[in-house]
């Protein structure tokens, strides 16, 4: 409902076209992510209009100041385009509603929160009361309004007598209520202001106390985009970056680089982070949409590959989704991070190619972040395998090092593999490298196969056949014993091998066959399929062997010693199961509840034995 405002002043009582309560609480609870954002949506109308004066008024003065009242409050002043009575009613009658005026009025803006009526209702959130007083610039004949909006759904409109000296635009008042008074502080204002319009192209202000009664105005804009300002040389732009990205993003970065999209009018820096991130956790970036800070934490600007770098961006040609701290998903934003992934992809390129010490501290920084790229990427992948560290039976290597110096690539699949070899392997100058952490064994197999390289897993024979061989005299020894050894533990799928081997300290090492898993898997495939299927799964089975070699080391005395007592068929089966549980130790995996009771029996066999002491029941009978 709107009707004519009466002349001189009287004041006409008339009602919102929307549940404003609703409004209201669906702003604060279901869109914003706090009362905060108030700040930045009455930044926002400002910015908007002074933007529409000056498409009037090219020169026009571009001010926006922020004074906290006395006894609470907020006064916030620009030097926009202003309102007619007219123009009140629309915008302010109709909440959301967009009209060829509102172009004209600078509160046209397509997204949702842009419009001007829900722009200032958000102040709801911290107000009791919102006042607005405009005069436009436009209309020099049009009479002053003033615009009292109350928490119960009505608002008044008083049309103001028009003095040629009053200053054009507008003056919103904010009168808190009781539990909202610390959002209209001096310093929270000050705060909040800085942080969502630093970068506005305008000269924004804050009135704060000095002590003693006395005020000043702290400007929060500068006056350049700190990336796009002109320098006194390359270091000093690049010192005064870094100064930002300390004061903005809390840390000194690695390195950084610039930015530019021009499809989508961004501009920018990435900056790459000092210390290491966990992979798979994403990447954040701090955001501005036309100079107005959208969020800190955005998500959506790189592909997840990019975790090393964090971003700080305007851009005029990307949209924002309703609550405006967060990019909208379309065609623009596509467009755009496969254009930035494509630069942070090109720096890192060059910057690897190049060597040096940034390189280095690049490659030891994140070098989680360059294996998860080269998975995607070819170029990539060749630079890494010449970079990137790999943990090896003979220390800290490039897997190009690796290839150089034995030709063929030979990994484990598992950290608990590579621990379960590499002693030996180490001591036989067998090299073998670690794939068993996030990433190097994807990244392995996509090296498999390209031309150069020849990489393969590492297989039980690669062990075996670097592995002493007894002396035939001591095998005749052992013709016996090695059956019975396997016998007393084929019940834990293994199988007992004896060899001579370095480092002689070490008593056994676990060996797993996968071919020989395979085939057990098959076998127990056929066992369960019906006749058909069985018969044809049959001819691929064989004769699977135990899925697990338990080697001792001849060389070892503790191992001696136990096979010189398989005559003592009890002892020696429990020695044999407690050398087991130990290479399973030794191998760092962790002990399921059957190799936990093994050992536990073991034990207990081997101390009857060795105590010459029998149940300890009957001893305590005694």
């Amino acid at each position: 409902m709107s009707t004519a405002p009466a002349a001189g002043g009287d004041e006409l009582g008339q009602a919102f076209q929307v549940d404003l309560r609703g409004v209201v609480d669906l702003l604060a609870r279901h869109l914003y992510s706090g009362p905060r954002v108030y700040v930045r949506e009455l930044l926002q109308n400002a910015v908007d209009a002074v933007t529409a004066r000056r498409a009037h008024e090219p020169g026009a003065p571009g001010r926006v100041r922020l004074r906290p009242l006395d006894g609470g409050g907020l006064e916030v002043t620009d030097t926009g385009v202003g309102l007619t009575p007219d123009d009140a009613r629309e915008l302010l009658a109709t909440v959301g509603r967009s009209s060829k005026r509102d172009l004209d009025l600078g509160v046209g803006r397509t997204e949702f929160l842009g419009q001007f009526g829900i722009g200032l209702l958000s102040a709801f959130m911290v107000a009791e009361r919102i006042e607005l007083e405009s005069r436009s610039a436009t209309d020099p004949d049009a009479p002053g309004v003033r615009w009292v909006g109350h928490p119960d759904g009505t608002y008044d409109l008083t049309v103001l007598p028009r003095d040629p000296s009053d200053p054009v635009g507008s003056t919103v008042r904010l009168h808190p209520r009781r539990d909202m008074e610390h959002w209209t502080a001096a310093e929270t204002v000050a705060a909040l202001a800085t942080e969502y319009g630093a970068l506005l192209p305008l000269d924004v202000a804050v009135e704060v106390p000095l002590g003693n009664g006395e005020t000043a105005w702290r400007r929060v804009t500068e006056h350049e985009l700190p990336w796009r300002a002109t320098y006194a040389d390359d270091a000093a732009r690049s010192a005064a970056l870094v100064r930002y990205a300390e004061r903005t993003l809390g840390f000194t970065p690695l390195a950084h680089l610039d930015l530019d999209v021009p499809l989508t009018g961004l501009t920018g820096v990435a900056y790459v982070l000092p210390a290491a991130v966990p992979p798979g956790g994403g990447s954040t970036h701090r955001v501005h949409l036309k100079r107005m800070l959208l969020g800190e934490r955005v998500d959506t600007l790189l592909p997840g590959w990019a975790f090393y770098v964090r971003c700080v961006v305007d851009a005029d040609g990307l949209r924002p989704t309703a609550s405006r701290e967060a990019l909208y998903d379309d065609e623009a934003l596509l467009v755009t991070r496969d254009a930035l992934a494509a630069q942070v992809r090109a720096w890192t390129l060059a910057t690897l190619q190049a060597g040096g010490r940034l390189a280095q501290e690049f490659v030891r920084t994140h070098h989680l972040a360059l294996r998860s790229l080269a998975l995607v990427d070819d170029e990539v992948l060749d630079i890494a395998a010449q970079v990137l560290p790999f943990e090896t039976t003979d220390g800290t290597r490039t897997l190009a090092e690796v290839r150089d110096a034995v030709g063929t690539v030979v990994h484990t699949t598992s950290v608990e593999e590579f621990r379960r070899v590499a002693p030996v392997a180490r001591a036989q100058g067998l090299l073998v490298v670690n794939a068993g952490y996030v990433y190097d064994g994807d990244l392995l197999a996509r090296l498999t196969g390209r031309r150069g390289w020849d990489v393969r897993a590492l297989r039980t024979q690669d062990v075996a056949q670097v592995l002493g061989t007894l002396e035939p005299e001591r095998e005749l020894e052992l013709i016996d014993v090695v059956p019975a050894a396997t016998a007393a533990v084929r019940d834990l799928d293994c199988e007992v091998v004896v060899r001579r081997f370095e480092p002689d300290d070490l008593p056994a090492v676990m060996l797993d066959d996968r071919e020989d898993q395979h085939r057990r898997e098959v076998e127990r495939t056929v066992q369960e399929a019906d006749d058909l299927w069985g018969g044809v799964l049959a001819g691929f089975s064989g004769t699977p062997a135990a899925a697990r070699r338990l080697v001792l080391n001849d060389a070892n005395p503790t191992v001696r010693h136990l096979l010189a007592g398989a005559h003592r068929p009890e002892v020696f089966a429990a020695g044999l199961r407690s050398m087991y549980v130990t290479a399973l130790l030794l191998a760092g995996e962790p002990l399921r509840a059957r190799d936990a009771q093994t050992m536990t029996t073991s034990m207990s066999v081997l101390l009857q034995a060795g105590l010459g002491a029998t149940d300890p029941d009957e001893e305590d009978a005694r």
